[in-house]
């Protein structure tokens, strides 16, 4: 990789993409000059105040509005609050001379030629020869937008093609100029993957470039096959969600949030700007579209698109649908089809694509029809748009949220049985596919030696795909690296003395099964191994316990057998952070709960930026149980300062738990005191994950790694926090803010944290807490309302408050 630094980035436009891209160059720690136009007028506030068109307050106007709007938008750009202290704004007027300063300048204005030709004519004059500069169209042809610039300013230019909102979704696009350097593109290829957390794609300059233009191919054909089909808009969205490893929102509810107009402007532009690609009739908008954008129906930000949310007499709210055939608004339908019904046991989503394909309803019409067109599409854009299949894989996954893209999921029906389908829509692939197979290669992905191959077309055969060696892809590794296995974990040898434990239950919840695993895999890296990572690559980390085994145990009155598995996860907990070998906790996504607790207790934690983490018990009815409640009271002590109200600190871990924070980013995580600065650490590329634990844990093992010493110094404050903690449970339930049962788990909580009724502030050890924790949780899972909760959690998903 070259010297490059990113030490300062200049992002011009601060329109929802120009906000949204300086909040994640901000949390990564990057400097941010935020520019923006200066206002022609003054508002009705501005007047009122007597302000004029001089003063800087109105020169930056529109640049701090839109930052604020953007701060405030949901989901948050920002992965802690005061990461906004890394972004300064201006305007193009006073501030263009700082790009000098900078090493990237990024244009993110109005996708018009025009205008960007007029911006980088300006930022020439100031920008310093061999500074990177970048545009983040998502269009408009790069070798247009360079025309009359300097051979330096050529060489540094490129697109940079970030997708909304920036800092969720992964896919970076790259996209050279005639003239850009190799360099260039080298640099930005690795600093996305290292630095952004993002998958870099280096895309050709055709119209929308890869993800835009497969995404925008699937949603135009969908629209063609609604009507073909006459399927509702509640079906479609139902066959293209979850089912296939797609976002919830699926297709429409998708087009809702991004706006039709985005998508039409798209379509339009690819419909116009590609007159030989062989299916260019589809980006033909159907009837029903036209008559949405005359109406302004255009999704989310005009209360209107397919969906509608509408407020019933009673002041509640209900969803309405857009009938297709009619254009009016009606009640939600459910969908039901046989096919999906069949995929219901299949846990894994690569595995159903097969059966949904041999569906004799409606539903399996509705997949060969579309996957035919998709697997046809696709290898007719190899080499047009990218000369690698998997770079239009990785692209649809990072882009739009996919979890196969569309050659994986040819390889998960068979590539033969894939040509078999497009035949019977009348469909051909691309010559390439049929020399592929004739060549004896019979997919077009392969695993060896630990490592993904992908069918390289120029040279016939399975190639590595480059970039492969800072991650470690525990799908590639498990057949080959098993050193154990039961029905919850599957423990892999890392290399370098390292194993990894991979839960594989639902959800990644903790049963007994995953606990014994856990017990093992300590074992075995304490008998013959240096270190132990726990980390999967699974949607979510783990949502906790298994809630469903508890509620069975304590319905059926088996307490003996209830306090031996508390018992059991305590321990094992413990183990975690008592072995004889050093444990990293990987989490990401969802690590609730037990998931939480796990965490707490490990030597350390190499935490995804999006990592979502807290002790939810309460929302069952329980108090953390698994030495989470006992580990928030140690950790209290552990902070309490000379001097110091010890009360209110402890109070602050209190209501942690009380009220179920939960963490929207790793790095709030640590603001909540479930992970400890300077100990634990934040990835943002969630792929390098588990690389990097595996480094830690080995780090730790070479630097000689000693057994800790069980603690018997945990400074609890007694009845002085007891009668604290009860008056404000006490009050709060007065004024209704918390029901009768709320009261009764807090004052539990309140009781083991502050260690019990001790007449002073004395020192405990942490076995003492666990036994106090474990007597709370039992007592608790007693109470009927508790199993209330926890069966509503069980059936509805969410927590009940009774």
């Amino acid at each position: 990789m070259s010297k490059r630094r990113i030490n300062k980035i200049a992002i011009i436009g601060s329109g929802i993409m120009g906000s949204g891209i300086a909040c994640h160059f901000a949390n990564i720690g990057v400097e941010v000059l935020l520019l923006d136009i200066v206002p022609r007028e003054l508002n009705d506030k501005e007047k009122a105040k007597g302000l004029t068109l001089e003063d800087t307050i109105v020169r930056n106007r529109l640049v701090n509005d839109a930052l604020t709007a953007s701060i405030k938008s949901k989901p948050a750009p920002l992965y802690h609050p005061s990461f906004v202290n890394r972004i300064t704004t201006g305007n193009l007027e006073d501030d263009i001379a700082k790009v000098k300063d900078v090493d990237w300048i990024m244009e993110v204005v109005v996708e018009r030629l025009d205008i960007k030709q007029q911006v980088f004519e300006k930022l020439e004059k100031y920008r310093t020869p061999g500074t990177l500069i970048t545009s983040n169209t998502s269009g408009i042809p790069i070798k247009f937008m360079n025309e009359g610039r300097s051979d330096d300013f050529q060489k540094h230019f490129c697109g940079t093609h970030f997708f909304n909102p920036a800092r969720y979704l992964k896919l970076f696009e790259i996209i050279p100029g005639p003239n850009t350097d190799q360099e260039v593109l080298d640099f930005l290829n690795e600093y996305g993957e290292k630095f952004l957390g993002k998958t870099s794609v280096i895309a050709k300059d055709t119209p929308a470039f890869i993800g835009n233009r497969i995404g925008i191919f699937s949603i135009m054909s969908l629209f063609h096959t609604v009507k073909d089909l006459d399927l509702t808009i509640e079906e479609v969205d139902k066959l293209s969600g979850p089912v296939i490893g797609r976002p919830k929102s699926a297709t429409f509810r998708t087009v809702d949030v991004v706006g039709l107009d985005t998508l039409v402007h798209v379509a339009n532009g690819i419909k116009e700007n590609c007159p030989k690609d062989e299916r260019n009739e589809l980006f033909v908008l159907p009837d029903f579209i036209d008559t949405m954008m005359e109406n302004k129906w255009l999704g989310s930000k005009t209360g209107q698109g397919f969906y509608k949310k509408v407020r019933k007499d009673d002041g509640s709210s209900e969803i309405l649908s857009l009938d297709l055939n009619t254009l009016e608004y009606r009640e939600k339908q459910r969908a039901k089809f046989a096919t999906l019904e069949m995929t219901k046991t299949i846990d894994k989503v690569v595995d159903r694509f097969k059966v949904l394909v041999k569906g004799k309803d409606k539903a399996g019409e509705f997949y060969r029809k579309s996957f035919a067109a998709l697997f046809a599409y696709v290898s007719n854009r190899i080499p047009e748009i990218t000369d690698d299949l998997y770079k239009i894989d990785d692209a649809m996954k990072a882009g739009f949220g996919w979890e196969h893209g569309p050659f994986q999921i040819w390889d998960a029906i068979g590539v033969e049985k894939g040509i078999e389908m497009m035949k019977a829509e009348g469909l051909e692939p691309a010559a390439w596919v049929n020399e592929m197979i004739d060549s004896g290669n019979k997919s077009f992905y392969s695993v060896k030696n630990g490592a993904t191959y992908a069918y390289d077309i120029p040279k016939k055969s399975q190639e590595k795909i480059p970039g492969q060696d800072s991650f470690i892809i525990l799908d590639n590794i498990r057949k080959t690296a098993e050193v154990f296995k039961n029905s919850g974990v599957v423990v892999e040898d890392l290399g370098d003395g390292i194993l990894n434990v991979e839960f594989q239950s639902k959800m990644n919840t903790i049963g007994g099964d995953v606990l014994a695993g856990l017990n093992k895999a300590i074992d075995l890296a304490e008998k013959d191994f240096a270190g132990l990572v726990v980390g999967n690559q699974a949607a979510n980390f783990s949502v906790g316990a298994n809630i469903g085994m508890i509620f069975m145990m304590a319905a059926e009155q088996e307490y003996d057998e209830l306090n031996m598995a508390i018992k059991y996860f305590q321990d094992t907990m413990m183990r975690m952070r008592y072995s004889a070998i050093p444990t990293v906790a990987a989490p990401h996504g969802m690590a609730l709960g037990g998931g939480c607790e796990l965490s707490l207790h490990a030597d350390k934690v190499v935490a995804a930026a999006e990592t979502y983490m807290g002790l939810v018990e309460f929302g069952v009815g329980v108090i953390p149980g698994g030495g989470g409640s006992k580990e928030m009271a140690l950790r209290a002590s552990d902070t309490f300062k000379k001097g110091d109200v010890q009360l209110n600190t402890l109070q602050e871990y209190f209501l942690t738990i009380g009220m179920a924070k939960v963490s929207t980013s790793a790095y709030e995580a640590f603001d909540l005191g479930v992970l400890q600065k300077g100990k634990d650490i934040v990835v943002v590329n969630k792929d390098r994950q588990i690389a990097v634990a595996k480094q830690h844990a080995k780090l730790m093992a070479d630097m000689g790694y000693t057994q800790p010493v069980h603690r018997k110094d945990v400074l609890v404050l007694g009845k002085q926090a007891l009668g604290m903690f009860l008056v404000g449970t006490d009050s709060m339930e007065d004024s209704n803010y918390i029901s009768e049962h709320d009261m009764k788990i807090a004052n539990k909580l309140a009781y083991v944290m502050a260690g019990g009724d001790l007449s002073e502030p004395t020192k405990v050890s942490e076995q003492y807490l666990l036994d106090l924790e474990r007597e709370a949780f039992l007592s608790l899972c007693t109470e009927r309302k508790t199993l209330e909760r926890i069966q509503h959690m069980l059936t509805k998903g969410k927590p009940l408050r009774n």
